[in-house]
């Protein structure tokens, strides 16, 4: 059986100051992923990492540098915030690799992505733990944009033909008009007014993204929150069912 995961940005760092680590919550999530019996493909958000110098760059999906500097700025932060995520990885003993959209993908002109992935399955295949992340991508016409860590998973889902799909960060679920977590979400019309952006700076379109993207999918995802990671790496359902 194949999973993927995504930590979200706002669970590993603190998104309100600019490259800040939130390592306590890194290390619990690192000890639960440790335990994973499935072939894991891990996924991680920007954060207070990559957010924050795409904002500075005025960088989004859609809005575009050919500014080498610009982009290398967020390339950097993400990279930094990756072997973070790597290091605690690897002192639990995960077989963990990195794979970096910048050198895996493109958009061409309409912004469709085309990101290949023989390595990742080939990583899978050799035992290892790929772990990729949001990014800055080639986009024709537009020099470099952003890629989300949720396009990511995406893309992963589909080559991998995976099985399920996680997405843990800070809130249990998603949530509806009172604050009570939905059990299941199986169209978008049905949720669209109870949904938000971010609080903090997020140029990826927040949980209303999220919920958008995660309804593409073949297989099941779910929303929910680090006290539920273990649960759902042991084939649990917590949180948010999203099909």
């Amino acid at each position: 059986m194949t999973t993927v995961l995504k930590l979200g940005g706002s669970l590993i760092t603190d998104k309100e100051r600019a490259e800040t680590l939130d390592g306590a919550a890194l290390g619990a999530a690192a000890d639960a992923i440790a335990t994973a019996a499935d072939d894991l493909a891990l996924v991680h958000g920007a954060g207070s990492f990559g957010h924050h110098y795409a904002e500075k760059h005025g960088v989004s999906v859609t809005a575009g540098t050919a500014d080498a500097g610009a982009a290398f700025e967020i390339h950097g932060s993400m990279t930094t915030l990756n072997r973070f995520v790597l290091s605690r990885l690897h002192d639990r003993d995960v077989p963990a690799l990195p794979v970096h959209p910048l050198s895996a993908g493109a958009r061409d002109t309409n912004g469709a992505l085309d990101m290949p992935i023989p390595a990742v399955e080939r990583l899978l295949g050799e035992g290892f733990v790929p772990v990729s992340h949001g990014d800055v991508i080639a986009h024709e016409g537009h020099g470099t944009t952003i890629i989300s860590g949720d396009e990511v998973v995406v893309r992963f889902a589909e080559g991998l033909d995976a099985d399920r799909v996680g997405l843990c960060s800070t809130v249990d679920g998603v949530y509806d008009a009172d604050g009570a977590v939905i059990d299941r979400i199986d169209d978008f019309d049905s949720v669209a007014d109870a949904l938000g952006g971010s609080d903090a700076t997020d140029v990826t379109g927040g949980m209303a993204g999220k919920v958008r993207t995660l309804l593409d999918l073949d297989a099941p995802a779910h929303v929910f929150g680090a006290d539920d990671l273990d649960t759902f790496l042991a084939g649990g359902e917590p949180g948010t069912r999203i099909d």
